[in-house]
């Protein structure tokens, strides 16, 4: 960065785990009782795991540890790679804003924006068709849609919402500590 500037973000690396509580256990008329984060990111790569660590362990205090958070991670990674490397272009003075929402009962809501310009998300090719299998890359949305109960986009693609609903077991939930 050059003398003079300032970079947009004010996280780094070092404080990507540093997270403010959004509304803790709020109460909706349409919900459970939740807890909500909200990270500001870089656009660097290299965050994208230890950011995911983090946010994994604070939605496994309200889930059980099954398969379904093995998706939600997956799922979680594909948006912050298409946020950080398609839609920021890997453009450091650019963010991605992340925010999570987790219920009591085990549903996760997680959205994550980038400051691209969006894309055609509904031209995005089937990755599983013939013509397509050979490719070394188009399957990140695909994936989400496949590990999230639902996907929306907003923004022209520049927003991902994506939802998870509570663990198999609802009475195996955990309640946060």
């Amino acid at each position: 960065m050059s003398e003079g500037m300032t970079a947009k973000c004010p996280l780094d690396a070092e404080d990507v785990t540093q997270a403010r509580v959004a509304s803790p256990f709020s109460h909706s008329s349409h919900s459970a009782p939740f807890v909500g984060l909200r990270n500001t990111l870089p656009s660097d790569v290299d965050i994208i795991s230890p950011f995911i660590d983090q946010l994994m362990s604070f939605i496994s205090r309200f889930r059980m540890a099954d398969g379904n958070n093995f998706e939600i991670e997956l799922a979680l990674r594909e948006a912050l790679v298409n946020a950080i490397v398609h839609g920021n272009q890997n453009d450091p003075s650019k963010c991605v804003y992340v925010n999570c929402r987790c219920t009591t009962d085990g549903r996760v809501s997680i959205t994550v924006e980038d400051e691209g310009n969006g894309f055609g998300y509904d031209t995005v090719p089937n990755p599983t068709s013939p013509d397509n299998r050979q490719r070394t890359h188009g399957r990140g949305i695909f994936l989400i849609r496949r590990l999230m109960d639902e996907v929306d986009f907003e923004q022209g693609g520049s927003v991902i919402h994506m939802r998870k609903g509570a663990s198999a077991d609802s009475g195996t939930t955990r309640k946060p500590q």
